[in-house]
């Protein structure tokens, strides 16, 4: 996490304050708000790099030998559930709090990044502004950088012809996954590594690459859609309209509450620190100096597993399944009675536990304040609501669940689905296009701080027993 020392003023506030937050140590950050009138992020970049490499060197040599913890038997057979493992600068997730980027709650978010209109909801620009350099970016910034995306979202016909090729029937996400891969023949990276650059120059074709794929990204995803549910017809990019209005746009959907949920969505699905799958893997990936389309298209064959990404799909279409059974107009008791019934099925309730969360998520709070705000008297809000009465007692009942709320994924199906964006199978693409902004914004750093190639020791079931008996 990097910490500033200076604090400026932030133009949106009409007092002079800095935004003070304490980190888990309990200790002060002091975030500096940006005032300067450079509007390339790039250059920033250029400034911040040498002092976080000269960072990380000092805590190499200063701190390089201290111990972080302890590892058992338990994680080990467990998914390495709760190691410390991976350096992942661009969010930090607590089990209490939810996630911080770069030390900024969603609340807090919400309330000092830019907005498209006063009081709305944070520009996803914005967003990858903070994730880059650690600083507030005023909303000058934010718009030349939404200006450079618009400028690099033109996608190569070879792309398109890529996707074609396979059956419209193809899961969105592996046609998604597809165009992505098809994009990585104008890797910046690819080619400079081929030509010799040198090490320390790695994080700038970086940059331009993950720049490019996440300006890339929701003309792609959209494509993808139009292509499945909408006879193919393409709807082209508008100049006039920031990064996640424009993706509602090339959707299909054109109300401004519509385009106010997709800069929520883009924003708060962007990252969720270094340990969940798609963030792993891409960061895994690119440990190999595989460039960023290559990481990426990684990342996203892991989101797409049901226990990732897939299950926001998974949530609407079981809060379907609820209301073609027992109608919109169940009952709490009802409702009891239908979750008994998926769990006795073997089944889980989709939407509900979290692998590190121990509380409600924060993603799935603002999701609901925004449904309460837009949407209050929607039946299929209405029946989330009773299954946030009614689902965690059940499950602290089993005595199986460490977390028993509900997670991101129990809300944003029902906000897509009230706004005209019905089809689930395509919800995770969506989750896809969000994640680029964190995975690509923490390789930017991966390659300018030069970590290395990630290769963890692995043990047999053997090895194991023999351990555990000598140390008996």
């Amino acid at each position: 996490m990097v910490l500033y020392r200076s604090v400026s003023l932030l133009s949106k506030l009409k007092n002079t304050r800095a935004v003070r937050q304490p980190n888990l140590a309990n200790s002060v950050r002091w975030l500096q708000i940006q005032t300067s009138s450079d509007l390339d992020i790039r250059s920033h970049l250029k400034e911040l790099i040498p002092e976080q490499q000269e960072r990380l060197k000092k805590i190499k040599s200063e701190y390089g030998k201290v111990q972080l913890g302890n590892i058992t038997v338990d994680m080990v057979l467990g998914g390495m559930r709760g190691m410390t493992g991976l350096l992942w600068e661009t969010s930090l997730l607590d089990p209490d709090e939810g996630i911080r980027f770069r030390g900024l709650s969603i609340p807090e978010c919400q309330k000092v990044l830019p907005a498209a209109k006063s009081g709305g909801e944070p520009l996803p620009e914005g967003l990858l502004w903070l994730l880059l350099t650690g600083k507030v970016p005023t909303k000058e910034q934010v718009d030349a950088l939404s200006a450079e995306l618009r400028s690099r979202a033109t996608i190569p016909d070879h792309v398109y012809k890529a996707i074609d090729a396979l059956p419209i029937t193809a899961h969105p996400m592996t046609q998604f996954t597809t165009g992505v891969l098809a994009l990585q023949v104008q890797s910046e990276f690819s080619k400079a590594y081929e030509n010799g650059i040198h090490k320390s120059k790695y994080w700038e074709p970086t940059f331009e690459d993950s720049l490019s794929l996440i300006a890339q990204l929701p003309a792609v995803a959209a494509y993808v859609y139009r292509r499945m549910y909408k006879n193919g017809e393409i709807i082209p990019v508008d100049d006039s309209l920031d990064y996640g209005a424009n993706f509602a746009h090339m959707l299909g959907f054109n109300s401004p509450d519509m385009q106010e949920l997709m800069r929520l969505y883009v924003t708060i699905h962007s990252d969720h620190e270094g340990g969940n799958v798609s963030a792993h893997t891409g960061h895994l990936v690119a440990s190999a100096l595989s460039d960023p389309y290559l990481s990426f298209a990684a990342a996203l064959n892991g989101l797409a597993g049901p226990l990732h990404g897939l299950a926001n799909q998974e949530v609407l279409l079981w809060i379907k399944s609820v209301v073609d059974e027992c109608g919109e107009n169940i009952s709490k008791d009802q409702l009891k009675d239908y979750v008994w019934k998926t769990l006795n099925s073997g089944k889980v309730v989709p939407g509900f536990g979290h692998g590190v969360l121990r509380k409600t998520d924060p993603r799935y709070m603002c999701q609901r304040e925004f449904a309460l705000k837009h949407l209050p008297d929607d039946p299929l809000f209405q029946l989330v609501s009773k299954l946030y009465d009614v689902v965690p007692p059940i499950l602290t009942e089993l005595g199986k669940v460490k977390n028993p709320w509900p997670n991101v994924d129990a809300h944003s199906g029902v906000l897509l689905n009230y706004y005209g964006l019905t089809e689930a199978r395509y919800y995770t693409v969506l989750f896809g296009v969000s994640r680029a902004i964190g995975i690509c914004s923490q390789l930017i750093w991966d390659r300018a701080l030069g970590l290395p190639l990630e290769r963890p020791k692995s043990v047999t079931m053997e090895w194991l027993e023999n351990h555990c008996k000598k140390s008996a």
